[in-house]
């Protein structure tokens, strides 16, 4: 479960800060300023940063469930790998536009967070 709570915190890391800094590379000047001003960004940019904004509501329950899982000695191994490849999934449809794809893999992982929990009860 530790190597799960690791890919998830690396997809986290990749989600939140280096895609969409990759994608936003045409403003280096405001990466590196205050930000103080709005700038133009592309569609899929924007897609990104609410796909990102969506992992971090799901984040916290997600690492709650993994660590208690390891806390109880109980085997959420399978669950946790579904919730991780899901998030994946969910960040590529969004990413891509592909908007009912993208909704049933949120779905999927909420239903993944959902059999955690069930299984620590």
């Amino acid at each position: 479960m530790a190597d799960l709570i690791l890919y998830t915190l690396a997809l986290t890391l990749f989600q939140i800060w280096l895609l969409p800094m990759a994608f936003n590379l045409s403003n280096s000047a405001y990466l590196l300023s205050n930000r103080d001003e709005d700038i133009e960004t592309s569609v899929t940019y924007k897609r990104i940063k609410r796909a990102a904004a969506n992992l971090q509501e799901t984040l916290p329950i997600f690492l709650t469930l993994a660590l208690m899982s390891m806390i109880m000695d109980i085997d959420n191994t399978a669950a946790a790998s579904v919730w991780l490849g899901l998030r994946v999934a969910h960040l590529v449809c969004y990413a891509a536009g592909i908007a009912m794809l993208r909704s049933l893999s949120w779905v999927a992982s909420i239903v993944a967070l959902i059999y955690m929990a069930l299984a620590l009860l």
